[in-house]
Formats: structure tokens, C-alpha cells, sequence
């Protein structure tokens, strides 16, 4: 897949990372306390999800967004690891919904625990996540968090409605990958701006950047579903092909196929069709869905860095357009 390239002055991923070091070990040592407890499947479940490896992208943001504007207190540590709270119950509850056997590289949870036992930590997840959210003490970024939660709930269940319907479009795709995906992204950045307090529009800037990054990293993720290997997806290949599930690659093919390409991307869509995984990969590049699904990405990533631009300059203000760039030219 064809991405942006960095621009001279663009920091790494492993730059970014070390700009928020300190913070981040403050939420990594604050999930570890915060996943005790006397029941061990409980412990023993989290403790696997949680360290299983990924860039921590929404807890990130929370930190990066809050730095930036100039936030001196304790509490978007709290915020960050709440947000990673909610997203890791998605990923547990996600992995039951499709049967899903690898994510990050290695075995899911309800491969090594069972299903039963994923989802009933996920809710355990999501319990903790609200009472971290009390402990904050906060009514607006209760209101935030829980309307976020609400919101990527709704979203899961468009998303399975949505499964196996060739017929999807463009725009309701959009609208799944926002409520599943972005809502977190947009949420984390925006309690950063209620954290810091410091001007009315930092809000709608922060809210309209997290959305766009969400919507960039989903797009990318969708894309390599069709060219990556394995090891760099951290999945199976096909997944979402073998889940029935139409992402944009597969809507902008069947609209720019021929009619013979049409029908075998429906035929996938309706009948779980890995076995059709190479020719639709070949359908896909030779239609220019990629290229598509890439440049609607860099339109999302291009929108969140404008997003940021009355934001005062500052290292960590480079470090959130980094990331950005990175959402676009990931490769996992």
C-alpha cells in the first residue's frame, strides 16, 4: 500500500514514544495496580491482553494532546489509562464476535482462555475503566467517556449488521469505522483538552483531531487486511474477508470491477470467501482500491493535522503530528 513519507523534520515513532516515556510508564504502572484482583482468571487474562504488545496509540494521545496544552497536573495519566481500559475490552469482546485466533502476533485471548472467560473480563475491563473514572472526579470526561463507550457499543453492532451485506456503501462504512474505532481516538484527545483548560476552541480542535487519526489508522488497517503479510499484520490475512465484513477496499473494487470481478467480491462477502483471498487481492490492486483506501487516509491524516493548527508549537504538538504521519505509513 502506497503511503506518505516522512518530511525532513518529522519525528520517529521511537522519538515520540521517548517525548512521552515518563508518562507512559506512569500508565503502565498504573494498569498493573489497577488489574489486581483476588479473582486470578481475572488477573491472568488482563495481565495477557494488556502486555500483549501494540503501540498504545489512545493512551498516547491522552498524554501527547495534554502536554501540548500545557497541562501540568497528574490526571491524564488516570484519563490514558482508562481510555486503554475501554479499548482492551473491545479487543477481548471483538475477538469472541469473530472468532478471531490471532491479533498482535500471537494467540487471542479466547483462544488461550476461552470465550466465556474473554468476555467476562472484558466486562471486568469495562467496570474497572468506570470506576477509574469516578476516581477522577470529573463530570465532563464521565460524560465523554461514557457516551464514547455507548457510541463504540453501537458501532460493534453496525459493524455485525453490516457483515456479510455486499451492499454497503461508502458512507456506511465510514460511519462503523468512526463509532468503532475513532470515538475512542476522538474521546481520548478531547478529555486532554477539558484536563488542561486553557481556551474554549482547543476542544472542537482536539475532538476533530482525534476523530481524523481514528478514521486514518482504521482505513490503513482495513488496507493491509489485503497487502501485508502476516507477520507484519499481526493477523491472519483475509480476515476481514473471512469475516464476511465490507471495508472500503472491497466497496471501491466492486464499484470500479468489472462485472465479473462484482460478483466474486459479493459471492466472498456472502459466503465468509477466504478461499477467494488471492483473486480478490489481485481485484483490489489492479482496481486501485488500495491506492483509494490510501489516499482517503491521507485526507483523514492530512485533516488531524490541520486540526492542530492553532495549537501552540511545541515538542509534544510535533510528536501528535508524528503520529499522525505514522498512522498513514504504518506497516503494522
Amino acid at each position: 500500500m502506497h503511503a506518505a513519507q516522512n518530511t525532513p523534520d518529522s519525528l520517529t515513532f521511537d522519538e515520540v514514544r521517548d517525548l512521552a516515556s515518563s508518562d507512559m510508564q506512569a500508565v503502565d504502572l498504573l494498569i498493573r495496580d489497577s488489574l489486581k484482583s483476588d479473582v486470578q482468571l481475572v488477573s491472568q487474562v488482563s495481565e495477557y491482553i494488556v502486555t500483549s504488545g501494540g503501540k498504545r496509540l489512545r493512551p498516547l494521545i491522552v498524554l501527547l494532546a495534554a502536554r501540548a496544552l500545557g497541562y501540568q497536573g497528574n490526571l491524564h495519566v488516570n484519563a490514558a489509562a482508562i481510555i486503554e481500559f475501554i479499548h482492551t475490552a473491545t479487543l477481548l469482546h471483538d475477538d469472541v464476535v469473530d472468532d478471531s485466533d490471532r491479533r498482535r502476533g500471537r494467540d487471542t485471548a479466547n483462544t488461550v482462555f476461552g470465550n466465556q472467560a474473554s468476555v467476562l473480563v472484558g466486562d471486568f475491563l469495562y467496570s474497572r475503566a468506570f470506576q477509574m473514572m469516578v476516581g477522577i472526579g470529573e463530570m465532563p470526561i464521565m460524560q465523554i467517556l461514557a457516551d464514547a463507550t455507548n457510541t463504540i457499543a453501537a458501532g460493534e453492532v453496525m459493524q455485525l449488521m453490516n457483515v456479510h451485506d455486499p451492499d454497503v456503501d461508502e458512507d456506511g462504512y465510514l460511519q462503523v469505522i468512526y463509532r468503532k474505532t475513532a470515538r475512542l481516538f476522538e474521546a481520548g484527545a478531547q478529555i486532554a483538552a477539558v484536563l488542561a483548560n486553557r481556551d474554549a476552541s482547543d476542544v472542537p480542535a482536539m475532538i476533530a483531531y482525534g476523530r481524523h487519526l481514528g478514521c486514518a489508522f482504521q482505513l490503513v488497517d482495513d488496507a493491509l487486511d489485503y497487502d501485508a503479510s502476516p507477520d507484519e499484520l499481526g493477523k491472519n490475512l483475509g480476515d476481514d474477508l473471512a469475516e464476511g465484513k465490507p471495508t472500503l477496499p472491497l466497496i471501491y473494487a466492486m464499484q470500479h470491477g468489472s462485472e465479473e470481478n462484482r460478483e466474486l467480491i459479493r459471492k466472498a462477502i456472502e459466503s465468509d470467501g477466504i478461499d477467494f483471498l488471492e483473486q480478490i487481492q489481485r481485484i483490489v490492486e489492479s482496481t486501485g482500491a488500495l491506492e483509494y483506501t490510501a489516499s482517503r487516509a491521507q485526507q483523514a491524516a492530512d485533516s488531524a493535522i490541520e486540526a492542530l493548527s492553532n495549537i501552540p508549537q511545541s515538542a509534544h504538538k510535533d510528536a501528535m503530528v508524528a503520529v499522525a504521519e505514522f498512522a498513514v505509513k504504518r506497516r503494522s
